[in-house]
């Protein structure tokens, strides 16, 4: 159910790395599920490690890109897909941003350990500043005793910690946090283009991972590292994936021709070179099955060193004084920090709701008009009893999901279903526009609001992608005329990911197989949350 508690000034406990693997293991994965699916999974996982670490979250982004490597090393290059001509390059590229990550994991590493430990030294000398009688040792968690649930009750004492806050109490903030950071994204990007760099390098230079000064990456070409350099990381990565070189154990069974990386024909900005391996990572990587899960930074670390010309590289932050957010009044918040200015490294949305196997599901925020301006764009179709779908694409700010787009993607329609084409053009559109599939619309033109065992199984394959992945419903000439609906886990995800039935409609054993994902739910409708129509059908 949707959390209902204020705002609490500081975080959760800081984990060490062990910690944060062990969770990031935590994941399910289904061999039967389509490659093509696991492959946006893993494009996702990359590009929320990307926000997280613009925010200073350091955990969450060590969480992210361990278990990219994890499901990539071992299970996508076993799929029984993998050998398809149409997923190859897919999977090359997915390998190949593993040799990056696992740059960047052994970065984060020892500062990540070095905050825990900070921590841990923190809460002894205040248990000992505090003990009646003598010095006396606070608690401390091993990786055996350590779970979620009592991570969760645990406040920090770090006086670094961010401001965690309720979703369903801080609407207005949400709307001009979103506001503001989604302008600035814009405005960077732009920068990238107007420097003369094209879309195809900015997403290639993008997915290989180099996340955090990527703007100013572009404009300093001087700086970018030798190619041969890299191009040797990534063949040792392909030697590791391959099972060809032991490396703290990583290895794997051959499941087919191995292709050798090809030679970079463009210049990579710059990255650490590291002259050992990466043993405390590789080692870590091993085969095991959990559920997701996300948790709040309690440490901000240092920040990114501005770019050299700030004109075309990341536009600088607003001064309080000229910005029509820096008087908001955050009256639901309780003691806010007089020195957070609304940007999402100063807040994040606590879980709104949770699966029904207890793992928490990030706020989802939705503008109201919407719903509205998509059944408008879906009226001709109605009137002919045809259906319509649409993608809700947005993004990610402070641990919650924001729909700022709605693309309406080229489609074949019946009165009862609606199937998208040339999906590829609608995910380079997505991908160019450094957007996340956030779920889907669709239409009943003559039937009632609900999901049909056609939406289940459509809906199935989103929900795989990202757990929070929702599915609205309008029924224009029915009462209720719409409704947000997610999949139960268990037993609805599972239900129809198993499910063999051929027929176009057919029933499932289970009664609980959706659920309503607005009243209540992880989705609250946030008055003032702007949103762009992008309709792709030809001749629109």
């Amino acid at each position: 159910m949707a959390s209902h508690s204020g705002g609490v000034k500081g975080a959760a406990q800081p984990l060490n790395v062990e910690q944060i693997v062990q969770e990031a293991k935590n994941f399910d994965y289904n061999p039967h599920i389509p490659l093509k699916y696991w492959l946006r999974t893993a494009a996702t996982l990359l590009r929320e490690a990307k926000i997280y670490e613009g925010e200073g979250n350091q955990q969450q982004t060590y969480l992210l890109l361990f278990r990219h490597a994890e499901l990539v090393i071992n299970h996508l290059a076993t799929h029984a897909d993998a050998a398809s001509q149409e997923n190859k390059a897919g999977l090359l590229q997915a390998e190949k941003d593993v040799g990056t990550s696992l740059t960047k994991l052994d970065r984060l590493k020892p500062q990540i350990n070095q905050r825990y430990e900070r921590y841990e030294k923190l809460a002894h000398k205040r248990a000992a500043e505090g003990a009646g009688s003598g010095p006396r040792h606070a608690p401390s968690v091993s990786r055996r005793e350590w779970r979620f649930s009592d991570r969760g009750r645990r406040s920090s004492i770090d006086p670094a910690g961010i401001q965690s806050i309720a979703a369903d109490e801080n609407k207005d903030l949400a709307v001009k946090l979103a506001r503001s950071e989604i302008k600035r994204r814009a405005v960077a990007r732009k920068a990238t283009r107007q420097a003369g760099i094209s879309e195809e390098v900015e997403q290639e230079r993008r997915t290989a991972g180099l996340w955090g000064n990527w703007e100013e990456a572009f404009t300093n070409d001087e700086t970018d590292m030798d190619r041969d350099t890299l191009s040797r990381q990534m063949q040792n990565v392909r030697m590791e994936i391959d099972g060809k070189k032991d490396r703290a154990g990583i290895t794997r069974r051959e499941s087919r021709p191995r292709q050798p990386v090809p030679r970079p024909q463009y210049s990579y900005p710059t990255v650490p070179v590291k002259n050992q391996h990466h043993d405390g990572v590789a080692n870590s990587l091993l085969d095991q099955r959990q559920r997701p899960f996300s948790f709040v930074e309690s440490d901000q670390g240092p920040p990114t060193p501005p770019p050299k010309d700030m004109s075309s590289s990341r536009a600088a932050p607003p001064k309080p004084a000229k910005t029509p957010f820096s008087d908001v009044e955050l009256a639901t918040v309780r003691d806010p920090s007089p020195a957070s200015d609304l940007k999402p490294s100063g807040f994040t949305f606590k879980p709104s709701a949770f699966l029904e196997n207890g793992s928490p599901l990030r706020t989802i925020f939705l503008p109201p008009e919407l719903r509205h301006k998509f059944v408008t764009i879906a009226e001709s179709n109605t009137r002919k009893n045809l259906e319509t779908c649409g993608i809700l694409c947005g993004t990610l700010i402070s641990n919650a999901l924001f729909i700022s787009k709605l693309v309406i993607p080229e489609q074949r329609s019946t009165s009862d279903t609606c199937e998208m084409v040339n999906e590829n053009r609608l995910f380079d559109h997505v991908d160019g526009e450094d957007l996340m599939v956030l779920g889907w619309i669709h239409t009943h033109p003559t039937q009632t609001c609900f999901m049909s065992s056609r939406d289940l199984h459509t809906h199935c394959g989103y929900q795989v992608m990202m757990p929070e992945s929702i599915a609205i419903v309008c029924a224009p000439t029915k009462n209720p005329e719409w409704g947000v609906f997610r999949l139960t886990d268990p037993p609805g995800m599972p239900s129809v990911l198993n499910c063999t039935q051929t027929g176009l409609f057919h029933p499932h054993a289970e009664t609980n197989i959706y659920t309503d994902a607005l009243r209540p739910g992880h989705v609250f409708e946030a008055k003032g949350l702007e949103f762009d129509v992008y309709d792709m059908r030809p001749g629109m």
